[in-house]
């Protein structure tokens, strides 16, 4: 009986090389790049913004913000393997639109509310195009149609 691994099936190695080819674009490289700097700004808008007194959000914002970092840092090297991770970015996006809300409650600022919302808001766009990237298809238009 012979078994084979995966590793060498032709299916693995098409999506593999698609991949390499979606994430070498300059597009996917300034996604991840604009991300990356996303995270860092959003782990330190409490301090930037200067809503820091509000302990909660504040911890909340570092946590999400190094949690998109470590999402969305490792796509542009090995996205066959962390593609699922974007889709992880785009709930922590969405979570920081809502979160002045949830954690400050009465106790938000106008500061932490135009930060977050802003932030959120680009957070979650990246997030959906580093996602979407993995399912566009390289192939030239077919004309005349």
């Amino acid at each position: 009986m012979t078994t084979h691994s995966i590793e060498h099936h032709p299916d693995l190695a098409e999506m593999r090389s698609r991949f390499e080819r979606v994430t070498s674009t300059p597009a996917a490289q300034a996604v991840e790049a604009l991300a990356l700097i996303t995270g860092l700004y959003l782990a330190a808008s409490p301090w930037i913004a200067g809503f820091s007194v509000l302990t909660a959000l504040a911890l909340n914002n570092l946590i999400a913000g190094l949690a998109y970092c470590l999402c969305m840092s490792g796509l542009g090297s090995a996205y066959e393997r962390t593609h699922a991770m974007a889709w992880t970015a785009v709930a922590i996006g969405a979570w920081t639109i809502v979160a002045p809300w949830v954690i400050a409650g009465e106790n938000d600022t106008t500061r932490s509310v135009v930060s977050n919302v802003i932030t959120g808001c680009v957070a979650l766009l990246l997030a959906l195009a580093m996602s979407a990237m993995a399912g566009r298809e390289r192939t030239p238009r077919a004309r005349g149609r």
